[in-house]
């Protein structure tokens, strides 16, 4: 017997989780700890405790939600996502993969068929990092990524620690070591995502099986030049750092596209110039770089490159060069026997469904190395995700929803 996903209670708990908001009307704001988050919290609190999922929170806010197999000693197969978002972002990323994982869950339950192995749905907190700057604390946390001390060290922008703001929600960060994860008492982890990408609806398929995720290396390059008039200064006698960085720029797109992987991106997004007044030639320019592959290879070609052409182009101009690194992660390849499960149920359903990266990072990333990790991406309008106009259609949720269901009790079984 198939099992049976129910979209329209699944589109209505979406449409619930969407009204705890901070910014009506902006999208959807919902910061780890804070009101809405809580609310959105007791809201899916009652509906574990309606399917009788037993429920515990560790010391960082991510909840975990249990329904015992007929083996209860047996290592627990686990699924679901984050409920945080950006700023003014959307009531799909993350909420998505948390109420499709429930509503799998639901239908394995209501299907009476036999398990051994216990079901659990995870609601992952401060994915997005909008509150630290740090993305997937919460599970960092949870897999032994993040002590204490570090969360001690994570302030936001007023400079109240990650610590302390736990506290203040009622939760006992103290507490995080004692419900790590253990490798051994989780089968696998399976999280169902929106792919915030334009490959899916590009090609008309409405199911990715992720076979890898990105690795990152994120920089920050500085140009110090000397600042000065911008009228009496002739343009053969400047040291002007915003002009090299804007050669740089051009650059880095060139090495993105040509490090020989296919599958790598160069971004600069965001740049600050000092002092930034219109009638001063600029004394200092910063930048930052997000590189990002599933080869690693990829990532260090662009590395090498803009290693060795920012401190010719700097030179030439008579500026220095400076490039920080800020933050990293490896690429992660998910789990050959899940992937094919997952091709394997979508074939039963007649489902079609594509092998595809992903080039964001998710929870699901922090598992990869410990426990069998697999991930479900359905399509995504536009490609659009983190603002108010992010749309995954119910039939495509549908889909991803039975997908998970069917995985889910394959290895529950």
């Amino acid at each position: 017997m198939p099992l049976e996903v129910n979209i329209s209670r699944l589109m209505s708990r979406l449409e619930t989780l969407s009204g705890f908001n901070a910014a009506p009307g902006r999208g959807i704001t919902r910061f780890s700890y804070s009101p809405e988050d809580r609310e959105a919290r007791n809201y899916l609190e009652k509906l574990f405790s309606t399917m009788g999922l037993k429920v515990a929170v560790d010391g960082a806010g991510n909840m975990r939600a249990r329904l015992e197999g007929s083996d209860p000693n047996a290592p627990a197969v686990l699924s679901g996502s984050h409920i945080d978002t950006v700023l003014h972002g959307g009531k799909y990323d993350g909420a998505v993969g948390t109420l499709g994982a429930i509503e799998a869950v639901r239908s394995i339950l209501e299907s009476g068929l036999p398990r051994r192995h216990p079901l659990e749905v995870a609601v992952f907190a401060e994915e997005e990092g909008s509150n630290f700057g740090s993305t997937l604390a919460g599970s960092k946390a949870l897999t032994g990524k993040y002590s204490l001390g570090d969360l001690e060290k994570l302030r936001n922008p007023e400079g109240k620690s990650m610590a302390d703001m736990l506290r203040e929600g009622g939760y006992t960060p103290e507490t995080l070591k004692d419900s790590l994860l253990r490798p051994k008492e989780v089968k696998a982890m399976v999280e169902l995502h929106v792919e915030q990408s334009v490959v899916l609806e590009s090609k008309g398929i409405p199911l990715g099986i992720v076979e890898a995720v990105a690795g990152i290396r994120a920089l920050e390059i500085r140009l110090k030049g000397t600042p000065n008039h911008a009228g009496a200064t002739p343009m053969t006698l400047r040291q002007d750092p915003l002009v090299t960085a804007g050669r740089l720029i051009s650059h880095i797109e060139v090495l993105g596209r040509g490090s020989g992987t296919g599958s790598t991106t160069a971004t600069v997004g965001k740049i600050t110039c000092f002092p930034n007044v219109s009638n001063i030639i600029p004394g200092e320019v910063r930048f930052s770089v997000d590189i990002r592959d599933v080869d690693m290879g990829g990532m260090e070609s662009v590395l090498r490159g803009i290693s060795t052409a920012g401190p010719a182009f700097a030179g030439s101009a008579g500026l220095s060069f400076e490039m920080l690194l800020v933050s990293e992660s490896d690429p992660v390849t998910l789990d050959r026997g899940i992937v094919s499960l997952m091709k394997e149920c979508a074939e039963k359903r007649g489902l079609p469904a594509m092998a595809m990266n992903s080039g964001a990072v998710h929870d699901a990333c922090m598992f990869a190395p410990l426990v069998p990790t697999g991930m479900i991406f359905i399509p995504s309008k536009g490609g659009r995700s983190h603002v108010p106009e992010e749309y995954s259609s119910p039939e495509d949720i549908e889909k991803g929803a039975s997908l998970l269901a069917d995985v889910l009790y394959e290895l529950s079984k």
